[in-house]
């Protein structure tokens, strides 16, 4: 099963569980309200099942990211309650904290080497603890400004602004990529051809528009994560590091000996997942209005189950930044058609277990036939 199929077969999932729910709540699920409510139920999770793909495609692991979340988000909002910091600080200082953090973690499974499952599950202990004492199991409310990152809505016009220029540049994009690929002489009837891709996302961006627009806008989080997720993706497929990234997690040997520092590559990877849990973790405490000892719970395994889902593998070396999208928007479906049909809370881990398992065994049985 290549890359490209299992992406097709999860898309399909999606969709399959999609007319289930939709099915089964009388198109309550499918509502612009919903649909709504959804991308924002989802952005905490994209963000960390994002970087969580450049961890686990190097070949590493991180369960710390949930607790680090939590407590960089309640950092955050107490140092705008309760030390007065101006809002653009209070949004740099988790973000820089958790770039020092996450850098931390990197220096000791690089340098040390010490296992990463041991260094950051020893680190989620450290921030569970650390949330504990810092809020003192009393929960915090951030200012109104605050609460607009993870609650508010674009104005339709700037949405569908942003949506006619994503439009035009895929569009662009794949203009350029088949002329390339004509003018190498590859195949030169693709001259002709209709920028089939372009076209695609491109409707698939404006039909996003016109459904968020079709209730309040887009949520801000969910442009966050679009915006961040191309950032991601273009080092992923375009910058030599990306690209190390997946030589590590294939053949480390291999990597080293092409000349690959990596120690300095595992320690940026796990620096870069400290900052998207400051992201995160202000985003969440947005979204929720309050900074809590509970925040962030179990949010690692979210993470590693959507970016799993969306087609990383677990032996490294394979995953795209688009697939962890698809598995946090399987997993927030599963959560919110569940809680529509007021479905007993016990059936969304099961649910959620049994889906990450079939995605694990998918991956190690497409492994054994290459």
């Amino acid at each position: 099963m290549t890359a490209r199929w299992r992406a097709f077969t999860m898309l399909g999932a999606l969709v399959v569980i999609w007319i289930v729910f939709a099915v089964a709540t009388h198109g309550t699920f499918l509502l612009p309200r919903n649909l709504a409510l959804l991308a924002r139920q989802m952005s905490v999770t994209s963000l960390l099942a994002m970087a969580m793909v450049l961890v686990i495609v190097a070949g590493q692991i991180d369960l710390s990211v949930g607790a680090m979340t939590g407590l960089l988000g309640a950092i955050s909002a107490l140092a705008l309650v309760q030390h007065a910091w101006p809002l653009p600080a209070a949004f740099a200082l988790p973000i820089g904290l958790g770039a020092g953090l996450g850098f931390t973690q990197g220096q000791l499974v690089a340098r040390l080497r010490i296992p990463p499952f041991i260094v950051t599950l020893g680190g989620m202990l450290v921030f569970q603890g650390a949330l504990l004492g810092i809020t003192g199991g009393v929960s915090t409310s951030p200012t109104r400004a605050y609460i607009l990152v993870g609650q508010a809505y674009m104005p339709r016009v700037v949405g569908w602004s942003v949506a006619a220029l994503a439009a035009l540049l895929f569009i662009g994009r794949d203009v350029r990529s088949r002329a390339a690929t004509a003018h190498a002489g590859d195949n030169g009837q693709r001259r002709s051809r209709l920028p089939w891709t372009g076209l695609a996302a491109a409707a698939l961006g404006l039909g996003f528009t016109a459904v968020m627009n079709a209730y309040e806008g887009i949520p801000i989080p969910v442009l966050l994560v679009l915006a961040l997720g191309a950032v991601l993706s273009v080092v992923t497929r375009h910058t030599p590091f990306g690209r190390h990234l997946y030589a590590i997690g294939g053949n480390r040997e291999a990597a080293f000996y092409s000349g690959i520092d990596i120690n300095r590559h595992l320690t940026g990877v796990f620096t870069i997942m400290g900052a998207m849990c400051g992201v995160a973790g202000v985003v969440l405490t947005a979204r929720v209005g309050a900074a809590t000892s509970e925040a962030g719970r179990m949010m690692e395994l979210d993470a590693i189950a959507a970016a799993v889902i969306g087609g990383t593998s677990l032996l490294g070396g394979q995953g795209t930044i688009r697939g962890a999208l698809v598995g946090a928007l399987v997993m927030a479906s599963l959560d919110n058609g569940m809680s529509l049909l007021n479905t007993e809370a016990f059936w969304q881990p099961v649910l959620k277990g049994g889906i990450l398992v079939a995605a694990v065994a998918a991956d190690i049985a497409s492994r054994r036939r290459s």
